[in-house]
């Protein structure tokens, strides 16, 4: 007889990762994009995407993000397979390409070798640069629903997300609490972004999809906030391409910009500095009062989803126009 007291467990069984990814850049690679907040939490990194398949000369990087509470360029390299030594080379162009401050290596299997070279690159290199390495599982009891797993097997030495502390002022606190109001209608109400944690700034930028080029918010000077297109020089991508080639290519759509957004904006090609602007603004001030503040959240919502909706087709014109050249 079976002693009902005794427990009885089910058997955890190991799935192969192809069963649910048949292709890595097919399957995996978007899945993981549409659910990066996962890999993040594991990381304790707020990542925010850039871009998939990112160039780097001949090569593609799968995913090219963003941690967004340290603004760190943060690279992804995907691998169904066990760790090997073309995609240990692919990783190391690819932090170099992007300059990139995190780099994140994802495979169903680490030897020791690549866990080892990992580690010594931690300790070797300069304190801001960080490598991890993360196993990547799926696990299913019984005829369960399948779940899938990452396990940090590499990270840096004391390894912590930290920022920085800095004090938070009354104001500051106040930038907090305007930025995380917004973003959070904007990522539940609108999928407009992916992020989930403000800071005490006085702007705030979202990747557009595009690589190089980003949504702001910006109270600026204290007496306007402004919603505006920036196309940013620091971006591997946008030293190839050419910022300012990118910049006049819009600007000769400024009329049919002008028209669709029905309003004028300042255009900032600045050649002396890493970043263009294109700038939409309105009185407003942080130490408003309450009516005031919800009146300019209105106003930033409204005007960046209408950014988005008239300059993503045209971001994209404009990179196949330089591209082309």
């Amino acid at each position: 007889m079976t002693d009902p007291d005794i427990p009885k467990f089910s058997k955890l069984e190991k799935v192969p990762l192809r069963d649910y990814f048949r292709n890595e850049a097919r399957n995996f690679t978007p899945w993981l994009e549409e659910n990066l907040h996962e890999l993040g939490d594991v990381l304790e990194l707020n990542l925010e995407l850039i871009g998939r398949e990112a160039p780097v000369g001949g090569l593609s990087l799968d995913l090219l993000a963003k941690d967004m509470d340290s603004s760190k360029t943060v690279i992804i390299e995907n691998q169904l397979e066990k760790a090997d030594h073309k995609h240990l080379g692919q990783l190391l162009a690819y932090a170099a390409g992007y300059d990139a401050k995190i780099v994140v290596w994802i495979s169903d299997e680490f030897r020791d070798e690549y866990k080892q070279v990992l580690e010594w690159l931690n300790q070797e290199t300069h304190s801001e640069m960080h490598f991890f390495a993360v196993v990547v599982e799926i696990w299913r009891i019984d005829h369960s629903n399948p779940a899938l797993n990452f396990e940090l097997v590499v990270s840096p030495n004391h390894w912590k997300k930290s920022i920085p502390p800095r004090e938070e002022t009354e104001t500051r606190s106040k930038y907090r609490n305007f930025f995380q109001k917004l973003i959070d209608e904007l990522r539940e109400d609108h999928q407009f972004t992916r992020a989930k944690t403000a800071q005490p700034d006085n702007w705030y930028y979202f990747p557009s999809g595009y690589t190089g080029f980003y949504y702001y918010v910006w109270f600026r000077k204290g007496t306007q906030v402004t919603v505006y297109v920036g196309i940013y020089e620091g971006d591997n991508y946008l030293e190839r391409l050419d910022r300012l080639a990118l910049f006049d290519s819009l600007e000769n759509e400024k009329d049919a910009i002008t028209e669709d957004f029905g309003g004028i904006f300042e255009w900032e090609r600045n050649a002396e500095m890493k970043e263009s602007r294109i700038l939409f603004a309105r009185d407003g001030h942080v130490d408003w009062d309450t009516d005031d503040m919800d009146a300019i959240h209105k106003w930033c919502v409204e005007h960046l989803l209408k950014l988005k909706k008239v300059f993503d087709p045209k971001i994209r014109q404009a990179l196949k126009e330089v591209e082309d050249r």
